[in-house]
């Protein structure tokens, strides 16, 4: 499987501002691009923090100090690497309680932003593509069953799996596979597991009823009266 990584989702660099930057210029910056915070960056385009619509307006609510990025701003900055998987960066927001990660490349440097509306992208994903997944990289790359062995049902992200398994440890381990899989939103479980021991013990139990049935007498009619 191949999970979209913070690369594919993240917002290229539009604009970025220095330390120095003023209030009213990173208040035009955000109604000009239609965006929620805006990084700071150093003089090598590292970032150093971020700034944001709630950091403008407590600013502007105090109006206590200097009215610049640097003042403003909510610092240390936390970042993601482009090669992360969403679910990296996901939990990297999380634990920090932030809203956006400004990504950075090998040296540091700011290249793009990620942010939860980004994320949401994954549960965009059309319903088939996630089916057609699930069927070609976990049931037969990954698992090595049958295509016919699973049905997958795939509804607004919602997957629902049934079907016959011959080991009681591949139910499970199917039902995480594709909870893994990008923009699926839950997993329901329908497989029922039947191992070769069990059908050979239902193949044994059938045969001896038929045969039991075959040894005793047929039942006699009424007598004629």
């Amino acid at each position: 499987m191949r999970h979209r990584s913070v690369a594919d989702l993240m917002t290229p660099t539009a604009v970025a501002v220095q330390r120095g930057t003023s209030f009213k210029e990173i208040a035009r910056l955000l109604d000009e691009y239609g965006i929620t915070a805006v990084p700071v960056v150093d003089e090598e385009d590292r970032p150093v923090g971020v700034v944001s619509e709630a950091d403008l307006l407590r600013r502007h609510t105090t109006k206590d100090g200097p009215s610049t990025a640097e003042a403003m701003m909510s610092s240390p900055v936390h970042t993601a690497r482009p090669s992360w998987t969403a679910m990296e960066a996901a939990r990297l927001m999380e634990r920090h309680h932030v809203k956006r990660l400004p990504v950075v490349d090998a040296g540091g440097r700011l290249i793009g932003v990620l942010s939860r509306s980004d994320l949401l992208q994954l549960f965009l994903r059309r319903d088939r593509s996630i089916q057609e997944e699930i069927r070609e990289d976990v049931v037969m790359r990954i698992l090595g069953l049958s295509p016919a062995a699973v049905h997958i049902d795939v509804d607004e992200g919602r997957v629902t799996l049934s079907g016959t398994l011959h080991r009681k440890d591949l139910g499970p381990l199917l039902v995480r596979l594709c909870e893994s899989v990008d923009g699926v939103v839950e997993v329901v479980d329908h497989l029922v597991v039947e191992t070769p021991e069990e059908a050979g013990e239902a193949g044994v139990t059938g045969q001896a009823g038929e045969a039991g049935r075959a040894g005793q007498p047929e039942e006699a009619g009424e007598p004629p009266r």
